[in-house]
């Protein structure tokens, strides 16, 4: 690839440059937190005013940084183009089914890397906080799908679907999404949801799409973790773990097939409303 055609911000190099700002500016104020709490017997790290400024403060410096040096428009750094919204159904699907084999990926990863104890405890934390299950639902399924989409679906793919192969920029960027979040034992849940999502942006070319199919996702782990006893009674959960695999796959597989069918036919309607 001749590099003197890549124009566009961020090229791969730019966009593992921002991720590692978005953690540094973060960690830089965390860590001292960290160390004094623990020192000190205080509790500012977990503070939910701290976490407000901190997080809503990194992501629009993030946010305007990349403006700025991406030199275009608001709308063409976070598109929103009509598309069909049936695409959701399958996406639902997809991820319902997803969640079944990547939960056997995960115990053979754990298997080989066990995760420490903090692990755990940091999704036992999800529901410490003043408002309790919808506390957590603000947190995992609304705040964190706006704010990781338009780093990694806005920014990030605005630069790699001009610079790269559309496949290039949907892998990579999947790549980056799921070493974002630290720990090999979310890797393959966040990768696999990286590729949708990604893909998801290719066909719509619609920020929103992106969001909202990220808060399904974390809304099913959400209601996994909270309902999980209710949820091992269906039947499908009684079904030997073969039959189980084999029913996820041929859903994921299906639900693909249906998104791709749903973007062909929602990107004639656009072409044919705009001739």
């Amino acid at each position: 690839m001749n590099s003197t055609q890549i124009r566009h911000y961020p090229t791969i190099l730019g966009a593992a440059h921002l991720v590692i700002l978005y953690i540094f500016i973060q960690t830089v104020v965390d860590f001292p937190l960290a160390i004094w709490d623990y020192y000190h017997g205080t509790e500012y790290l977990s503070h939910p005013i701290k976490k407000i400024v901190l997080s809503l403060g990194s992501i629009l410096f993030i946010l305007y940084f990349a403006y700025r040096k991406a030199q275009t428009k608001i709308s063409r750094l976070f598109p929103a183009k009509r598309f069909n919204l049936l695409i959701f159904i399958p996406i639902l699907t997809f991820l319902a089914a997803a969640h079944v084999f990547l939960g056997e990926i995960n115990r053979e990863v754990e298997r080989v890397f066990p995760a420490p104890p903090w692990f755990w405890e940091l999704f036992a934390r999800i529901f410490e906080n003043d408002f309790g299950f919808w506390g957590a639902l603000l947190k995992v399924a609304v705040v964190a799908p706006i704010v990781e989409e338009l780093i990694f679906r806005g920014v990030i793919m605005h630069g790699f679907m001009r610079n790269y192969p559309k496949i290039v920029g949907i892998v990579v960027s999947a790549l980056f999404f799921a070493l974002f979040h630290l720990n090999p034992w979310q890797f393959p849940a966040t990768f696999l949801l990286g590729l949708l999502l990604g893909w998801v942006m290719v066909i719509t070319r619609n920020i929103f799409a992106c969001i909202i199919g990220h808060s399904i996702n974390n809304l099913l782990v959400l209601l996994s973790i909270e309902y999980w006893e209710e949820m091992t009674q269906f039947s499908f959960f009684l079904l030997e773990k073969e039959d189980q695999l084999t029913i996820s796959y041929l859903v994921a597989g299906f639900s693909l097939v249906v998104i791709g069918l749903l973007a062909t036919f929602s990107n004639k309607s656009n072409k044919q409303l705009s001739s």
